[in-house]
């Protein structure tokens, strides 16, 4: 048995699931989240808990259980606390700021960056700190939105300058150690 997939995803007060078929809707206060599941996974509510069952052990099946577990409690944590990633734009002249609900980013480039949010996500820009957070209920978009957000301006090795992550390492390089004779 997957030891991920086993496990009975508990739900929390306010969080509706409604389970038709192989689609699986999750409904509370930070939104609503829909998603398909593949029919061989049997998905049941009972005992205020979802739990993943699986017919047989074949491999493939085996590891449709615990993705699919993990998918389920994506969702429910989603939409009972939400999800948010956290970025820090870091160099000279390199800032990022709200206009509406949109993001707009002065990178170097000689335009500046705008990055429309897709529905259900957020941005919070703080200006001291110089950090972009991005909030919303879906796992999955929340990172991909942060993902090419840093992809505008990934951080470079010499000077460190760029979007990271917050609490990302960067390895620095050693930079040109003066004239060889």
């Amino acid at each position: 048995m997957s030891r991920i997939g086993k496990l009975p995803i508990p739900v929390p007060a306010g969080v509706q699931v409604k389970i038709e078929g192989n689609t699986v809707t999750v409904k509370g206060p930070r939104g609503e989240l829909t998603r398909e599941f593949r029919p061989e996974m049997q998905i049941a509510f009972e005992d205020g808990a979802v739990r993943v069952t699986r017919p047989n052990d074949e491999s493939s099946v085996k590891a449709l259980h615990g993705l699919t577990r993990a998918l389920l409690h994506n969702m429910v944590v989603g939409v009972h606390d939400g999800y948010t990633r956290v970025l820090e734009v870091l160099g000279t002249g390199y800032r990022a700021e709200l206009q509406g609900a949109n993001l707009v980013m002065s990178l170097g480039f000689s335009h500046p960056v705008v990055v429309t949010p897709p529905p259900g996500i957020a941005f919070e820009v703080n200006p001291r700190t110089s950090t972009i957070t991005v909030k919303g209920c879906d796992k999955e978009v929340v990172g991909r939105i942060t993902a090419e957000i840093r992809a505008w301006r990934p951080v470079e090795p010499y000077l460190g300058k760029g979007i990271r992550y917050q609490g990302e390492v960067v390895r620095r390089k050693a930079g040109k150690s003066g004239k060889a004779k």
